[in-house]
């Protein structure tokens, strides 16, 4: 295949012509037969055909064919088993122009030692042996691990210590002292009931801790009748511990919840996916994960190539949750269910708890992007970028940005936050009560906010800034302008973010001092992202500040309301019982626990906080 490039894309698409029209994966090869691309495809000649047939190509596209020499192909039975294939030849050849999923971290179990006669729970990563242990995970990672170990042992009393150690004990541990472990090591438990503990514990890893509770109700029973008080009282304590946990655990009606939420952020040609491990309905925790070589590729591919990469290599759940519609998800699904012989639902639609999770994964995604690029790309080459964008003359080296919360117009909270060549300057950040202002009015707020802060800045000969961002478009622009303009500091570059009409990320306007046009920045430019990143930090800042303000508010009015409560019975009450919300939760009885608080006040707190 020489010649010229036309004379070499001509060849090659007569050849995709060819191709069959059965199931399979394709690998396409430069010039030294190196792997640049694999693909799979339901119908390999119109998959393949269309990289050369389609007039309007992605860039990715573009850059395969000018470095494509030579297509190879397999040919599979069905979609499933393609998908499987392409999975095992991306891991093998690294594809230059294939998503990569790099995770090279093997992940932590638990391990029960069923081949034992007094079988242990401990932590365990790696190669497994089936025949002597279960297995139970994975977990995202090892605190996961200790602190569920930690539950087991204060609830079941097993053992965790080495073959070595139990087998030379002549006397009970320190573990045994601390009711952690019932010392089978000195014959303190019987074989049997350490079996039923042993099943107990491995049910209660399962989830199934209703299951459990009945079967310790009917053991409690039994242990009553034959007056073993005490052993009664072990099984009481041990199903106490469980409807604790099962009170807090569980939010589908009482059934055990096994899925991974997982959700995608993207900024610029940066994807961060965040998985959220939830088994037996309690959150184990969460890991973060950033695919390479993602230059040309969309969201829906780095998902899906996420997807078949992991889940291909480690245990699914039995539902995973994702926050994209993915064309290729039913494949995907029924793939999973093949290979790892159960049947795995993959979601995008979902309502209730499972929503309150993915919420989670989703913040969990953008703060550890957030994270990532502010810790890894080069804070000076932002800066010069936005230097080089704004054509000033002189280097920037320290931005403010300013942004207003408030709800309705009531409790309105503005913040100032700082970004320098070190990053966001978190010693600079400064909140400020707005007051004095029609309640919404957004441009009274910037400018009482900009008068504030530079004014103090001026007074304590502080350094300005080189350039002041507003979150907002031209009309807040124009109050910051005139409020630095009365300072005498109307020098400094100014700039507003107003937000698109879907007001989501990459719809921004950028207005530029006293121009009236946008400024033309591309959406994908690290410029760009220097702005949203300091401008996302403002609104958190700001919109934390007001929460809080809120939520004072509404405690002082709910108990200053009160007659005989003012500001010390008030401070009494917080200081005894934590909030307002255990405050409310409080019987007569314990308010008037508090000093300062009688029967009859006791009475009136009671009676205004359950209405």
């Amino acid at each position: 295949m020489k010649g010229t490039q036309e004379e070499r894309l001509k060849s090659l698409k007569k050849y995709a012509n060819r191709l069959t029209t059965k199931p399979g994966i394709y690998m396409m090869l430069n010039s030294n037969d190196v792997v640049i691309y694999v693909g799979k495809a339901k119908h390999l000649k119109n998959r393949v055909s269309s990289y050369f047939t389609h007039t309007k190509k992605t860039a990715k596209t573009d850059a395969i064919l000018e470095k494509i020499h030579k297509i190879e192909f397999t040919i599979t039975q069905t979609e499933r088993e393609a998908l499987i294939l392409e999975n095992s030849l991306i891991k093998e050849h690294k594809p230059k122009f294939n998503v990569l999923l790099k995770d090279s971290k093997s992940y932590p179990f638990i391990e029960v030692s069923i081949s034992d006669k007094y079988p242990k729970v401990a932590f365990h990563r790696g190669k497994k042996n089936h025949s002597k242990a279960k297995y139970f995970g994975p977990y995202p990672n090892v605190n996961a691990v200790r602190s569920t170990i930690s539950q087991l042992q204060k609830i079941f009393q097993l053992r965790n210590c080495d073959q070595s150690f139990f087998k030379n004990r002549s006397r009970p541990c320190l573990q045994h002292q601390i009711k952690r472990c019932s010392a089978p090591c000195v014959g303190l438990i019987n074989e049997e009931d350490y079996s039923f503990s042993v099943f107990q514990a491995m049910e209660y890893l399962k989830g199934n801790n209703q299951n459990i509770i009945n079967q310790l109700i009917e053991k409690m029973d039994q242990a009553s009748s034959l007056q073993d008080y005490e052993k009664a009282l072990i099984f009481r304590d041990q199903i106490s511990s469980l409807k604790a946990i099962q009170a807090h655990q569980y939010a589908d009606g009482g059934k055990p919840i096994n899925l991974d939420a997982i959700s995608l952020t993207r900024k610029s040609d940066i994807f961060c996916i965040a998985v959220l491990f939830v088994r037996a309905g309690r959150i184990l925790g969460s890991r973060t994960f950033f695919p390479v070589k993602t230059e040309f590729a969309d969201e829906s591919e780095v998902l899906e190539s996420f997807l078949t990469q992991y889940y291909l290599m480690h245990e699914p759940p039995k539902e995973i949750l994702i926050d994209k519609k993915l064309i290729n998800i039913k494949v995907i699904q029924e793939t999973f269910s093949s290979v790892k012989g159960i049947k795995i639902a993959i979601k995008n639609n979902y309502r209730a708890q499972r929503t309150k999770w993915m919420n989670m994964a989703m913040i969990n995604s953008k703060e550890s992007l957030s994270m990532k690029l502010l810790s890894t790309v080069n804070n000076q080459t932002q800066l010069i970028k936005l230097t080089q964008v704004l054509s000033m003359d002189d280097p920037l080296t320290n931005i403010e940005c300013f942004d207003v919360s408030h709800t309705m117009g009531e409790k309105c909270m503005a913040s100032c936050v700082s970004f320098n060549v070190e990053g966001l300057n978190k010693k600079n950040y400064r909140r400020f009560n707005i007051t004095g202002i029609k309640p919404g009015d957004d441009y009274a707020a910037i400018y009482q906010a900009v008068t504030r802060h530079y004014s103090r800045v001026i007074k304590e000969n502080k350094t300005l800034p080189n350039l002041i961002v507003i979150d907002g478009g031209k009309g807040q622009l124009s109050s910051a302008s005139n409020a630095l303009k009365e300072l005498g500091i109307g020098h400094i570059k100014r700039l507003g973010i107003a937000k698109g009409e879907t007001r989501k990320n990459g719809n921004e306007k950028i207005f530029y001092n006293n121009d009236k046009t946008p400024l033309p920045i591309e959406n994908n430019s690290s410029a760009m992202f220097l702005l949203q990143t300091i401008r996302d930090e403002a609104h958190r800042f700001a919109i934390t500040g007001h929460r809080s303000k809120k939520r004072k508010t509404l405690l002082k009015s709910d108990l200053e309301s009160i007659e005989g409560i003012g500001p010390l019975k008030k401070k009494n009450l917080m200081q005894q019982f934590g909030g307002l919300q255990e405050i409310k939760r409080a019987s007569v009885e314990d308010l008037m626990t508090v000093n300062g608080i009688n029967k009859e006040l006791a009475l009136r707190v009671y009676k205004s906080l359950s209405t």
